[in-house]
């Protein structure tokens, strides 16, 4: 078994002699968690294509859509992770403002050097990451209400430390020409410098999830995790770790977005809570956990980005464009269970029964 595909009776019980090459490899195209993904990008794509025209089709229009797609990207992918694993993460929705007002108080209120902003800014992402893991293995509550009450606390926290500290709610930051160049800058003017650290963290991320032991853990996690424990999988430290990825992840945009616009705001950052969660369920994972891939949680990164821009290329009415994604977060369950159902369906033993002596 891989580490991005669901154990099914098929690999007890391989199908006869008399299924073809071309029915196997129908029933792992099914099987595969990004299919009805994929699909849902290329009607998306299409749709937007017609009604957008050149304006969409152009390079602005793409670097307007592959934009938004970078930085939600990035946290959908420790977000899809957790979810694999059968959790949630709310708190990022106050961690992005968090470590994005951090990076701008040390070096942009302080004067202190990027690379110190930039440590204590990842290392708040961390810190947050490390909290609600470890509140969940202790107490064993639901991770939405951990990660609920965290993402209320460190809200408040960030709201009250800035107005004390830097005494507004909105900080300057001024970075060096490396640093800018690095994190926050664009690529002939339109496309942001962070499309290249989501490339490296969907490389980094898939081969993790679909190359390592660390994989197979995941998804056994979200299987079944006292089955996953009893196998000796170290499922507290598992769980810890992935919080703390989802927590890093978000701290690095949050970072990226105050070098980018040269300012911190507190009120930001909200959106991405449940952004990141549509795109990754458009993407083929499964709430209840224990099924999903890389690919598909970029492909559904890919399909809420281009729904989120497109709207403005066309004659619609852009209020509709949370109808659309509504709409199409419904197709997308819709879709991937009935291609798990398939995929099941085509894995089970076709055995004929025998003939009466």
């Amino acid at each position: 078994m891989t580490a991005n595909s669901i154990q099914t009776p098929a690999a007890a019980n391989p199908a006869p002699p008399s299924a073809g090459p071309s029915m196997a490899s129908l029933g792992n195209l099914i099987r595969r968690p990004e299919t009805g993904s994929f699909i849902g990008l290329v009607c998306v794509f299409v749709f937007f294509a017609i009604f957008g025209g050149e304006t969409f089709l152009s390079v602005s229009g793409l670097a307007s859509w592959l934009n938004i797609a970078a930085e939600l990207g990035i946290i959908a992918l420790p977000i899809g992770l957790l979810m694999i694993a059968g959790h949630l993460d709310l708190s990022i929705g106050s961690v992005i403002p968090a470590s994005s007002m951090m990076v701008a108080i040390v070096s942009g209120h302080f004067g202190l050097p990027m690379p110190v902003g930039i440590v204590c800014s990842l290392a708040l992402g961390l810190g947050i990451g490390f909290l609600n893991g470890y509140l969940i293995i202790k107490t064993d509550l639901p991770s939405f209400v951990v990660t609920l009450g965290t993402l209320f606390a460190v809200a408040g926290l960030t709201l009250g430390l800035s107005v004390i500290v830097a005494g507004s709610t909105s900080v300057a930051l001024k970075s060096d020409p490396i640093t800018k160049m690095v994190f926050g800058d664009f690529i002939n003017g339109k496309f942001e410098v962070i499309l290249l650290w989501w490339i490296a963290a969907m490389l980094f991320v898939g081969y993790i999830l679909g190359h390592s032991k660390y994989g197979n853990w995941i998804l056994a996690l979200g299987g079944d995790k006292v089955s996953a424990r009893n196998a000796g999988i170290p499922t507290d430290k598992l769980n810890v770790a992935l919080y703390m990825a989802s927590g890093l992840c978000a701290a690095f945009v949050g970072m990226c977005q105050a070098i980018l616009y040269n300012s911190a705001q507190v009120s930001a950052g909200q959106s991405f809570i449940f952004n990141s969660i549509i795109a990754v369920v458009i993407g083929g994972v499964i709430l209840t956990g224990g099924y999903g891939s890389v690919i598909g949680i970029v492909l559904g990164t890919m399909t809420f980005a281009i729904v989120n821009q497109g709207i403005y290329y066309t004659g619609f009415d852009a209020n509709w464009a949370s109808l659309i994604i509504g709409v199409l977060l419904l197709a997308a369950v819709l879709l991937n269970n009935t291609f798990r159902a398939m995929a099941i369906s085509h894995a089970a033993p076709r055995i004929k029964p025998k003939a009466a002596p």
